[in-house]
């Protein structure tokens, strides 16, 4: 199974995806598979109605779509479209934009915390590392391009350990921007 990546290109799209529960609705989906809206709203704390509107617009922005099995003619099965969303960043130098890129990175941020929060105990293949490098911007593109490569190759493999890897490239606090 090829991993699938949404590429979001227009402000109108990083509006609608940049809200918090369409966020955690698409990661829902995303990590735990395909749900009714009853189902992802008990799982978030939020009414079905509410859960069933939020899906409705990510639907209608291509990132949710009907699931292949539909066990019952009352309640609809939603699924993901892709496994993961990508903002190029000339998206937030768009009028208004900068609001929108950094909703969904806060969201990213609360996310990393909760699994670092999480995190309580050693286990094999569970840990931290990180690398001090100086790179040029081709470099690092290459970089990222490789790291994602290595990824996707374990993409679909079903293990016994649920796992989440962040790469993160980011500035040494130290140095000047």
């Amino acid at each position: 199974m090829a991993f699938t990546t949404k590429v979001v290109d227009d402000l109108e799209t990083l509006k609608a995806v940049s809200h918090p529960l369409r966020l955690a609705l698409l990661g829902r989906l995303r990590g735990d598979g395909p749900a009714t809206a009853s189902e992802l709203g008990r799982a978030l704390g939020e009414s079905s109605g509410s859960t069933s509107y939020h899906l409705r617009q990510l639907e209608r922005f291509g990132f949710v779509g009907d699931d292949d099995e539909q066990p019952s003619g009352r309640e609809r099965r939603w699924k993901a479209l892709q496994d993961a969303t990508t903002f190029p960043s000339a998206l937030g130098d768009l009028d208004g934009g900068r609001e929108y890129v950094d909703a969904v990175r806060r969201r990213q941020e609360d996310y990393l915390r909760e699994g670092l929060e999480a995190w309580t105990e050693p286990r094999p293949g569970i840990g931290h590392n990180d690398y001090r490098l100086q790179l040029d911007p081709d470099d690092l593109r290459a970089l990222l391009d490789d790291l994602h490569e290595v990824v996707t190759r374990y993409w679909g493999r079903k293990g016994s350990e649920d796992v989440v890897v962040h790469l993160l490239t980011l500035p040494r606090p130290d140095t000047p921007a």
